[in-house]
């Protein structure tokens, strides 16, 4: 064999697992309905969270993360195309990634890394109506296909006239049963073979969301009677616009007064806690199945919520608002290159999540993405970002959040104005006051101004 040849040989061998095997893998488990009831974040002083604390000391730990929309669909669209709700259309509950017209030629973030190379794995709950028509073709393999969960065969602790959705209780008898711990196992199995390509995996656990409904064990890890319950005084409400006071009587979600009157709070805290800690086991299934497998040192894990949750705090219950206990989300990067036990309190949004594992695996730019890299942050927490997270809200409705301040602004004119550096609970709306009307200002200049229509044919909120 001559000279140039041998070197035009050793080339392609030597460069191969660099362009190939040389990237990292991804793992990506996403949450679904997981406010900040967790160790890592604080959000409640009695919750038991060890996998995914573990998780967050091993990596950074984005403690001022926010969701694009604080509902299921859209927010997984949102996280899926990285385009915000203000460019594909969808505020609610509603249609399918393949449904907009908007995102016709946006690849999902598991489509762009298998036309990058990458081996493409997912089960459960990732988009909200899962992987169908066009879009299957991103996935080469299936962990688990999602079904229903078991329920029992009738309800356990539901009051009269609430929809089913809303039940509770200790149900079934062993983690087997359940369809979450049955996917944690595949992706268990699936992580302990050999890949002759890198491999994005994404694992979607379906609880916290209601119905919550988790085996026993999960509920004797808390005393009923002595759980902390969210500080919720009525004073609150005072100086809040009517525009979202009401959201709730659209929908499926029981009002503070339906809570109230049946007594409700403390089993419905009681169940959510331990639905928290039940897909925080789940949570350790994945990953104590990575620690032990060959692709350990080599893999970038990025946890994630859909959204917040309210459990009565403003008078209110589930998600769809635009204040902190719907929008702030667990977000935890970890992997090789991020340094351990480091929190970041700079603003971030799940829009982000896709421009940066890009960066992380270095892939081509996809420049039709609206998120930023946290790549800055995950280099040094105290990176400070010039840009705020954005919520949306139902159409003309949208959050701003930095590091230190909230504000909202309201399709009908309305706003809102917290300072988180000294009201983290968000109960002195200072919108009004003379005082801070520089930093009002400021923050709405970051309002979007120009939005598509919602695609949609019959909004499920209310006419104002």
């Amino acid at each position: 064999m001559k000279f140039a040849q041998r070197c035009h040989l050793f080339l392609i061998i030597t460069l191969l697992p660099v362009t190939l095997w040389g990237r990292p893998n991804v793992l990506m488990i996403c949450i679904d309905d997981l406010n900040d009831w967790t160790g890592f974040l604080g959000g409640h002083p009695d919750v038991l969270t060890p996998h995914m604390d573990t998780l967050a000391i091993q990596g950074r730990n984005f403690t001022n993360a926010h969701c694009a929309v604080p509902v299921c669909s859209a927010s997984r669209v949102s996280v899926m195309s990285g385009l915000a709700a203000t460019t594909h259309g969808s505020y609610e509950l509603g249609p399918g990634y393949e449904e907009l017209p908007t995102l016709a030629d946006v690849p999902t973030l598991q489509q762009y890394f298998k036309d990058e190379g990458y081996y493409v794995l997912a089960g459960g709950k990732v988009l909200h109506h899962g992987f169908t028509g066009e879009l299957a073709g991103a996935i080469d393999h299936t962990l688990l296909e999602r079904r229903r969960g078991v329920r029992p065969p009738q309800p356990l602790n539901l009051p009269d006239g609430w929809s089913k959705a809303w039940d509770s209780g200790a149900w079934p008898e062993t983690d087997a049963e359940m369809y979450d711990s049955q996917l944690a196992h595949k992706a268990a199995d699936a992580l302990a073979e050999d890949f002759e390509q890198p491999f994005f995996m994404t694992v979607g656990f379906f609880r916290p969301h209601v119905p919550l409904h988790v085996p026993p064990k999960w509920f004797k890890l808390y005393d009923r009677e002595t759980i902390t319950l969210p500080d919720n005084p009525l004073v609150d409400l005072e100086d809040l616009p009517k525009d979202f006071l009401n959201i709730n009587s659209y929908a499926v979600a029981p009002t503070q007064t339906d809570v109230t009157e049946t007594i409700m709070q403390r089993a419905l805290t009681h169940a959510y806690l331990a639905s928290i800690s039940f897909v925080d086991d789940c949570v350790g299934i994945v990953m104590d199945a990575l620690k032990s497998s060959a692709h350990a040192e080599n893999t970038i894990v990025v946890l994630w919520s859909d959204h917040g949750f309210h459990l009565g705090e403003k008078q209110h219950w589930a998600k769809r608002t635009l204040w902190e206990e719907s929008t702030r989300v667990p977000l935890i990067f970890a992997g090789p290159g991020i340094s351990p036990d480091e929190s970041t309190h700079e603003p971030a949004s799940l829009l982000d999540i896709y421009p940066t594992l890009i960066a992380l695996t270095k892939l081509p730019a996809n420049p039709s993405l609206e998120g930023i890299s946290l790549v800055p942050q995950l280099d040094d927490p105290a990176t400070p970002r010039a840009r705020p997270a954005i919520i949306s809200s139902y159409f003309g409705n949208h959050a701003i959040r930095t590091k230190d301040w909230r504000y909202i602004s309201y399709r009908d004119g309305a706003e809102e104005l917290y300072d988180h550096r000294i009201d983290s609970d968000e109960f002195h709306n200072l919108a009004q006051d003379p005082a801070h009307q520089a930093i009002r200002k400021q923050l709405a200049q970051w309002v979007p101004q120009q939005a598509v229509a919602e695609f949609k044919t019959k909004s499920e909120r209310p006419p104002n």
